[in-house]
Order: C-alpha cells, then sequence, then structure tokens
C-alpha cells in the first residue's frame, strides 16, 4: 500500500493531491470544513461543517459527519469525479449521468488529504446468513417439525415474498419466515402480513406461519401467542459451527 498525505495544506496543494489521486485511480479522503450542494432527483444543501469525504476509484463518494453511520451525502459507483479551484477554494465534483445526479463540495479549510493506493482482491464470504438457513431446512425439513415438506422458496404474495412455503403432514399449507439472528416483534409482523395474504389467497384456508430464528425476544414471543403463529429456533450451519467453537474455547480457558 502506498499512502501520500498532507496535513493541513492550502488550496493549490490539495487540489494538485487529490488530482492526482483521482487520474492514478486511487482512494482519495479529504478532512475538511465544507458545504455540500445536491442536485439529482431532488435537491439539498449541507451548509459549512467539518466533514470526511471519500472519493473512491469505482465513482464512489461518501459525505461522512463526526457522527452517525451513514453518509449524508453519497453517490453510487460509475460517478466521474473531479476537482478544480474556484475562488481560492478546493471544489470537488461527482456527477452521474442516469439518473442525472450531481454533488459539488466546496472547502473552506482543507486539514488533511490522503491518497491510499490500495488492493483487495477478495469477496465478502458471508458465515451464517440466511440463504445457509434456508438450504440447511431444505437439506433436512424435519428441522422444522417432522413431516414438514417444502414446496417453494420465495413464493410471491401481495405482502411479499415468503422464504419457504410448504405444507405440514396433513396437507396444511406452511409459511416459514427466516431470521439469522435474535428477532423482535417486527419480524412477527411480517410473518402476520404473508399468512394474512396466503389466506385471502386461498378463500380464507387457514395457513400456519412458523418463525425461524435463534432466539426471539420475550415481548416476539408474547405476540407469537397472540397470533397464533409459532416458532422454531434454529441457527445457520455457519453460526452453528461458530458458536460451537467458541463454546469450546471458553471451556478450555474455564
Amino acid at each position: 500500500m502506498t499512502v501520500t498525505s498532507l496535513s493541513a495544506p492550502d488550496p493549490s496543494r490539495a487540489h494538485a493531491l487529490v488530482t492526482e489521486g483521482l487520474t492514478t485511480d486511487a482512494v482519495v479522503t479529504i478532512v475538511g470544513r465544507c458545504e455540500v450542494d445536491y442536485e439529482g432527483r431532488t435537491t439539498s444543501y449541507l451548509g459549512p461543517g467539518d466533514r470526511l469525504v471519500i472519493l473512491k476509484p469505482d465513482g464512489t463518494l461518501l459525505v461522512h459527519r463526526p457522527e452517525q453511520r451513514d453518509p449524508v451525502n453519497w453517490q453510487p459507483p460509475g460517478c466521474a469525479h473531479d476537482a478544480h479551484l474556484t475562488d481560492g477554494r478546493l471544489h470537488v465534483r461527482s456527477i452521474r449521468g442516469t439518473p442525472p445526479e450531481r454533488v459539488d463540495i466546496a472547502f473552506d479549510a482543507v486539514y488533511q488529504v490522503s491518497v491510499l493506493e490500495l488492493t483487495d482482491e477478495h469477496d465478502l464470504e458471508l458465515v451464517g446468513s440466511e440463504e445457509d438457513l434456508r438450504q440447511r431446512i431444505l437439506r433436512n425439513p424435519s428441522l422444522v417439525e417432522e413431516g414438514f415438506s417444502p414446496r417453494a422458496t420465495e413464493r410471491a404474495t401481495a405482502a411479499g415474498a415468503v422464504d419457504i412455503y410448504g405444507e405440514d403432514r396433513s396437507g396444511t399449507p406452511v409459511i416459514v419466515e427466516l431470521k439469522r439472528r435474535r428477532v423482535g416483534p417486527d419480524a412477527v409482523g411480517q410473518l402476520a402480513r404473508y399468512v394474512d395474504a396466503a389466506e385471502r389467497e386461498r378463500a380464507d384456508e387457514h395457513v400456519r406461519g412458523i418463525l425461524v430464528a435463534p432466539s426471539v425476544t420475550e415481548r416476539a414471543e408474547r405476540l407469537l401467542d397472540e397470533r397464533g403463529l409459532e416458532f422454531v429456533a434454529l441457527e445457520p450451519e455457519g453460526a452453528l459451527s461458530k458458536r460451537t467453537t467458541l463454546d469450546a474455547f471458553r471451556d478450555e480457558i474455564d
């Protein structure tokens, strides 16, 4: 990794380094006091403040405030970036073609500029995803209950696509909603909407709803009982293996 950084550069030096980074397909970060104008599907203006601006070689733009996880302004991959000097201030612009969008950032002060030549050749590997959980059930439907028979995945209803649609041993339709983590009332509400939509489609025939997740909150458990829905505790295989390894490690050090 190669890093070039300037602390408190004047606008001319900051412009030169940002331009160098953009032309060499590097990651460029700028920390400074700036204002942000956006025009596109709507318009917005963000007044002066201390922010972190990230320009990526794939065309991504991120404007971060000192708080919060998500950027306050952003542009997706595929945008064109450029930098210029106007009235003694550094300006950075990001333009998207379709739909037409533009972000203009004007810096009153630049605290730091960095150009980072980064490489990353690996894709993210998800461990313990909902897809892992679905595949585990499809391979062994009895994990939901004995006699359960999956019929379809991502089956469409008026309320959205259900994770697994099947039948129990008596032929009653069953909707299975999968969650890879501990869940609360929102997941119960989602399952209830799927069940209601499926019952309307089947002329009010009874449809069972089963929520499958590692665990549920006490409030979610009460809502399941109130709405006549069911719960099965089950984890994705990846998460289960990881937890088993962690438990073994804890036993070893105790």
